[in-house]
């Protein structure tokens, strides 16, 4: 994975690139005290992970990260707990609170590499599993355990086995170019469904045990042969 890292001060620059050259997956090819001119590499090289300090002088990193059209993943480095909750709403992958160790700060870059994996993946090569966004983590889901997602507001509901929900905000459309169509079908706007879990189907609803779930108008061929 390709990084940089962006903090004004010179020392937690050289520790994160400190920490970064232990990791065998990494490659931080630019650290910048100035945000600005961070922009502007962005917009000039392809960059995967950002470690993104927060407190800065000229803008903070919740600015800058908001003023990024098509953003990187993100990891804050900060050394103010407040903004915790802020961040995870961003969507960062993790949040660092200086001064931090190198375990903390590999299981950071773990994280950022399940889902820089998972987002390289086609239909094709998806593995066993899926990593989702469940409050401030990200939480494994095996394929064989799902039952149906369901678009709900600005969330999407996993109904899994053993009756278990897993609520995430990756939209359903995200979902559906994620999730292996020889295994998962999308039957309405709302819903995708695990095809093995079918009880029985007619032109209008599916059944999945007792719960019916709608075939929208625009799906009608959806479980055709």
């Amino acid at each position: 994975m390709i990084a940089i890292a962006i903090d004004d001060e010179p020392i937690a620059l050289d520790i994160v690139a400190s920490h970064a050259s232990k990791v065998p997956f990494l490659d931080l090819r630019a650290s910048f005290n100035n945000a600005f001119e961070a922009i502007t590499y962005l917009q000039q090289n392809k960059v995967d992970l950002i470690f993104l300090d927060i407190k800065m002088p000229d803008i903070s990193g919740i600015d800058f990260l908001k003023a990024l059209s098509k953003p990187p993943m993100v990891i804050f480095t900060t050394a103010y707990s407040e903004h915790a909750v802020q961040s995870f709403e961003l969507d960062a992958v993790d949040y660092l609170l200086k001064p931090f160790s190198l375990s903390r700060f590999l299981k950071a870059c773990n994280k950022a590499k399940e889902l820089f994996d998972l987002r390289a993946q086609t239909p094709s090569q998806q593995s066993d599993f899926i990593f989702v966004k469940d409050g401030y983590e990200q939480v494994k889901v095996w394929l064989k355990d799902i039952n149906y997602v369901e678009a709900s507001g600005n969330y999407t509901q996993f109904h899994l086995a053993g009756n278990k929900l897993i609520s995430s905000r990756i939209t359903i459309n995200e979902l559906a170019e994620i999730l292996p169509t020889a295994q998962f079908v999308r039957t309405h706007r709302a819903f995708i469904i695990a095809k093995d879990k079918i009880s029985k189907y007619d032109r209008n609803q599916v059944w999945i045990d007792e719960k019916t779930i709608p075939i929208g108008t625009t799906y009608y061929d959806c479980l055709k042969p």
